[in-house]
């Protein structure tokens, strides 16, 4: 039997999209995709769903459509009601899905998270070009022994939208992150810093290979690196804001810790995140939810302002072109 190029070809039909988002993109207007796993898998209900409304609220304040990801039904669903949240965040067994658990969950009816690779597959499908969330996986420090590196990095080499973040989560290696970046040809542009954060600590000592302080000319960078043929996933890095973080040697210290009391109760794999974010959180004393709620809004409210002048870059290259 032989199985044509189209049947294998991504499908559009497989979304639905908000009417609200179809209408902003078919305007040209801003619009920005969101990750759904951090619903059911962060606060307790009902913060979660707050704390929902809230990033919603600050991609709006900037003048840009929210989009959050989910898989609902077997179906990809792009622009989650407000029913749809709380059923989510009501749920703690909704499952995250990533990339690698797409079709395994969409061929069963099924529904999920989608965690930051899964929402980018999505948003490009729908055809969204910017995506917010706080702080991306990358390669973990124990890597060399265990090859741990989040399937994020990988789809940063696939899909053609540019991610605004706060730098990698806290506990992993951010020079050899940003060293796999380089190798698969990701920019990394740092907003007004220079150093690339590191999610909820301003800076990871380590230095961004670039600094633009004009949300404008990163949108002409992010178009023209597109428009010269490659199809991977620029980041614009900025940090959380220096009254909101936590210092990076607190984290540290928390981290050697938990990072040595996950090895002895043997936990790796997908669990190791989750486990070091909670132990973290202990040892600072709670300090991080107030941290991570921050820098969540902080990064929704530039990626609504950067997709903004995106859709302005957009259009004039488009009347330039024409």
């Amino acid at each position: 039997m032989t199985v044509s190029a189209t049947a294998l070809a991504a499908d559009p039909t497989l979304l639905d999209i908000d009417e609200e988002v179809r209408e902003a993109l078919h305007e040209g207007r801003p619009v920005v995709a969101l990750e759904s796993s951090a619903i059911p898998h962060g606060l307790p209900y009902p913060a979660n769903l707050d704390l929902a409304l809230d990033i919603d609220a600050a991609v709006r304040a900037e003048g840009a459509v929210p989009a959050r990801v989910a898989l609902l039904d077997g179906r990809i669903r792009v622009g989650m009601t407000k029913d749809q949240l709380e059923l989510f965040a009501a749920d703690p067994a909704v499952p995250k899905v990533s990339t690698r658990d797409m079709g395994i969950t969409l061929a069963r009816g099924g529904s999920g998270a989608t965690t930051v690779s899964s929402s980018l597959v999505a948003a490009e499908l729908a055809g969204i070009r910017v995506f917010a969330v706080a702080g991306i996986g990358g390669v973990h420090r124990d890597a060399p022994d265990t090859f741990d590196i989040s399937a994020d990095l990988v789809q940063f080499t696939r899909s053609k939208v540019a991610v605004v973040c706060a730098g990698a989560k806290s506990m992993l290696h951010p020079a050899w992150t940003l060293e796999w970046l380089e190798t698969a040809g990701i920019p990394v542009l740092g907003y007004r810093c220079d150093d690339f954060p590191a999610y909820l600590s301003v800076s990871s000592g380590i230095p961004n290979p670039h600094r633009l302080d004009d949300l404008r000319e990163i949108a002409a960078v992010v178009l023209a690196h597109w428009r010269a043929g490659n199809a991977t996933s620029p980041l614009i890095t900025h940090p959380i804001h220096e009254a909101d973080g936590i210092p990076s040697a607190d984290i540290e210290a928390a981290l050697a810790d938990a990072t040595a009391e996950a090895r002895a109760a043997g936990v790796s794999g997908p669990a190791i995140t989750p486990y070091l974010l909670k132990a973290i959180s202990k040892a600072t004393a709670g300090r991080t939810s107030a941290a991570n709620r921050a820098v969540l809004l902080s990064t929704a409210s530039l990626a609504g302002q950067f997709a903004g002048q995106f859709a302005l870059e957009l259009a004039a290259q488009a009347k330039a072109d024409a």
